[in-house]
């Protein structure tokens, strides 16, 4: 497994992979924005540029340090754009092109269907470790135009750009994960980016200004309620996506990176047990209980998930 160095030299790539990345979401968002989708309902500020904007710069639009209180929604300074990579634009992995397709649609940890302001307010209390938008307010219709924008993108797309750039699917492997082994795997290919402590590196020396590569664990980290929290949709992730603009880590390494990452603390979200009415509905891998099974928090957090799954199909 190829090492990254982690000084000066590494850095630099990384900064420069991203920058490069910029360029190519600079010129995506013009193709969105050119041509949005926009509800009947919708105030004329509620454009899907405002909305784009507000997924890039989370932090500077609602986050903690919102100079105006009555907009602080999200209690991290990372933005939507740090899982949601290029704002959505990018096919694949995380990719927002054909997400307002999706809703609404039943959601097992809800307990009902939801639309995709639901979505987003999921993501917002979860991923951004705040609080839900007013449903009509200026910013949740902002997002949900972006969102519905890329709809009408990826319906132009042709077969060749629908086709994410990644590496074959992850595939879970038949064991629990290794945290030891996954420290292994941080410290070599990851944090040069995320930091020794999972910091991640701030944009500029404004925390307001966000960061250029977030923290994964630590008081500015998503909390212990959001997706990334679950091993197997982390390591779908990170398989697919990390390291940036060089994905190629084996399904183990990303197995147990992401075990290592979700080892740490991070924001708690309280009323938790009321996640999954149907607790017979909670993914495998879900990290905290109740359980419809007798199986150990240990083991959904860490796996083997073969045996979960077994009992399951016998019940």
């Amino acid at each position: 497994m190829p090492k990254i160095d982690k000084g000066h030299s590494g850095l630099t790539s990384a900064i420069l992979a991203t920058i490069g990345l910029g360029v190519g979401i600079a010129v995506l968002a013009l193709v969105v924005i050119q041509s949005p989708t926009i509800r009947d309902d919708a105030p004329a500020a509620a454009t899907a540029e405002y909305g784009e904007q507000i997924l890039r710069n989370t932090a500077a639009a609602l986050g903690p340090n919102q100079a105006d209180p009555d907009k602080r929604f999200s209690g991290t300074n990372m933005a939507c754009a740090s899982c949601h990579l290029d704002t959505g634009t990018e096919p694949g992995t995380l990719s927002l092109l054909q997400a307002s397709a999706r809703y609404p649609r039943f959601s097992g940890r809800d307990g009902h269907e939801g639309d995709l302001r639901d979505r987003i307010n999921g993501c917002m209390q979860r991923s951004m470790n705040g609080s839900p938008l007013p449903r009509n307010s200026l910013e949740m219709i902002a997002m949900e135009t972006y969102i519905l924008s890329l709809g009408d993108q990826f319906a132009a797309m042709g077969e060749t750009r629908r086709s994410p750039n990644e590496p074959p699917g992850f595939a879970e492997p038949d064991r629990a994960a290794s945290v030891e082994a996954g420290q292994i795997v941080y410290e070599e290919r990851c944090e040069v980016c995320h930091g020794v402590e999972g910091e991640g590196l701030q944009a500029t020396g404004n925390i307001n200004d966000g960061y250029l590569f977030p923290p994964l664990w630590g008081p500015d980290s998503f909390n212990n309620g959001a997706g990334m929290t679950r091993l197997l949709t982390a390591a779908r992730f990170i398989k697919a996506r990390m390291p940036l603009g060089d994905a190629d880590l084996s399904d183990d390494q990303a197995y147990d990176v992401a075990a290592y990452v979700n080892s740490h603390p991070r924001p708690q979200k309280s009323n938790l047990e009321v996640d999954y009415p149907d607790k017979a509905l909670k993914p495998v891998d879900s990290p905290y209980p109740p359980y419809a099974d007798p199986f150990s928090r240990e083991q959904h957090r860490l796996g083997p998930f073969g045996p979960i799954r077994e009992f399951y199909r016998n019940r």
